[in-house]
């Protein structure tokens, strides 16, 4: 059995296998061309030969297919995803900030499963059969260099996310009662209203923007919105941008962009729940129906981070948790990873005071509340990286009790010197009593805010609670966050702040 947690540092190494990108054809404005992955659908019990993108032959098979559910929601919170590649067996997770995982000679991962469709909001896969998934010759990039890069100007995580299939949960936490999930189909990216920079991902052609579109173009993956900027990139993938608090001059209908280029600002405009994001979605028709399909921008996001970035260690103990009281969850931080040596210590560090090492750690709380647990990686060359898992619990003996749900950032994130003043935003949901108390894990004393209201018929409007602190010395920095509401239940949210030695 190959493991699901291989090691991935060879993809970014190994360029001289993208052989790909060549026969471009017209369409439109926008140059087509073939992306490195190819995709397959496949029933329990399939089995289909797939040419991968180099030429080569592989044969995959779908074995198994198994769900773990929450007994709060009825929501899918990891598929397993048994399959053998030439006869050799994997299993395999679907989305949920799981990279693409090495099976003999291929690289795979599993975007979606059938399951998730049986109590979802809303149908946006257009998948046929029991499972997708997605090809790419072993050692090879998930998509070629220079053709996508890191879509917001901040550090990797640097706040709360939604991804790969996770049901949303960052701005009203989930509902007990609402059983009819909305599973995160795009990439969510958090950070700071009308201060965190968002870029093109890729070169190509806006179609939409402003609420306004090119003519010829008059079908869509979603809603045109004056938040949202639609560009056709030379795959042919529709990307979209949302929640912008503003738009570039510069981007309008018609246009083209170059990669990298500044689209606006990021905002908490549209259907944004009154979270402040970036919702990066990527659609095409390649799809066994031809409809509107979603491509997961996890790996693409990820491996353009690191290319741009070149982390030596990333942390990653997401995605979030929903449990009842007395309820157990399953931390995990395997998903972490290091670039340039081996990862030697998983230290957790919980809410209650107490800590652990090693990568799997089971907790069960007591009292409703939304929690934040600290993971800090460090790897066999020194390097440190800290990530964290945000913990929703609701009392089993009263569901329909609501609890506070917080939501932090902080701007700039990147290359944050000694003395150089950080702004921190926060807002707190499902709760007007109370104030945000901020630690800033320096020594330095605690600061006192209190963010507006939110009004859940009129979310965006309201500004977050804001204050600036400065850091004396460089290092790593776990910055902590809480607000308690009229019940005396808490929710506490974490930042990890580097602040480098120039």
């Amino acid at each position: 059995m190959v493991s699901i947690y291989p090691i991935t540092r060879e993809i970014k190494l190994l360029a001289g296998l993208i052989l790909l990108i060549i026969l471009s054809v017209s369409c439109n404005d926008t140059q087509v061309v073939t992306p490195i992955r190819v995709v397959a659908e496949l029933d329990i019990g399939e089995s289909q030969d797939i040419e991968l993108s180099n030429g080569d032959m592989v044969k995959i098979g779908l074995l198994q297919v198994d769900v773990v559910r929450d007994s709060l929601r009825n929501a899918i919170r990891s598929a397993h995803v048994k399959i053998s590649v030439d006869g050799k067996e994997a299993t395999i997770i679907s989305g949920n900030y799981n990279l693409p995982v090495t099976v003999g000679k291929v690289q795979i991962d599993c975007p979606v499963v059938k399951n998730y469709s049986t109590n979802s909001r809303r149908e946006i896969w257009a998948l046929e059969k029991d499972a997708r998934f997605r090809l790419w010759p072993g050692g090879s990039p998930y998509i070629a260099p220079g053709t996508f890069v890191y879509p917001v100007r901040q550090e990797w995580l640097a706040s709360m996310s939604q991804s790969g299939n996770e049901p949303t949960y960052v701005d009203w936490g989930e509902s007990v009662a609402n059983k009819e999930i909305y599973y995160h189909e795009g990439h969510d990216i958090g950070g700071a209203e009308g201060l965190d920079e968002i870029l093109s991902a890729t070169a190509g052609l806006v179609v939409s923007a402003n609420g306004d579109t090119l003519e010829g173009y008059d079908d869509f993956p979603g809603d045109i919105r004056k938040d949202v900027v639609y560009i056709v990139n030379d795959l042919g993938w529709y990307l979209r941008y949302s929640h912008l608090d503003s738009t570039d001059p510069a981007i309008k209908p018609g246009t083209r962009v170059k990669m990298g280029q500044r689209i606006g600002f990021m905002g908490k405009q549209g259907g944004s729940g009154g979270w402040v994001h970036l919702h990066l979605g990527i659609s095409h028709k390649e799809t066994s129906t031809g409809d509107w399909g979603i491509e997961d921008a996890y790996p693409y996001v990820w491996e353009a981070y690191v290319r741009q970035y070149n982390p030596a260690l990333i942390a990653v103990a997401r995605p979030h948790h929903l449990l009842w009281t007395g309820q157990e969850a399953t931390l995990d931080g395997r998903k972490s990873r290091s670039f340039t040596g081996d990862i030697i210590s998983y230290e957790w560090t919980f809410c209650d005071g107490t800590t652990a090492e090693g990568a799997l750690q089971k907790r069960t709380y007591g009292k409703p509340g939304e929690y934040s647990e600290i993971l800090k990686v460090t790897d066999s060359k020194g390097n440190v990286d800290y990530d964290f898992t945000v913990i929703q619990v609701y009392d089993r003996g009263d569901p329909e009790k609501t609890i506070p749900a917080i939501q932090p950032a902080y701007h700039p994130s990147l290359d944050i010197k000694p003395g150089d003043p950080v702004t921190f935003l926060v807002r707190t949901f499902n709760t007007d009593v109370g104030n945000e108390v901020w630690n800033f894990g320096d020594g330095s004393p605690q600061d006192t805010v209190k963010s507006e209201t939110v009004d859940r018929r009129n979310f965006t409007k309201g500004k977050f609670a804001e204050t600036v602190h400065s850091f004396s010395a460089p290092g790593h920095y776990v910055v902590s966050v809480e607000r308690s509401d009229e019940s005396g239940l808490t929710a506490i949210a974490r930042l990890h702040v580097m602040v480098k030695n120039y």
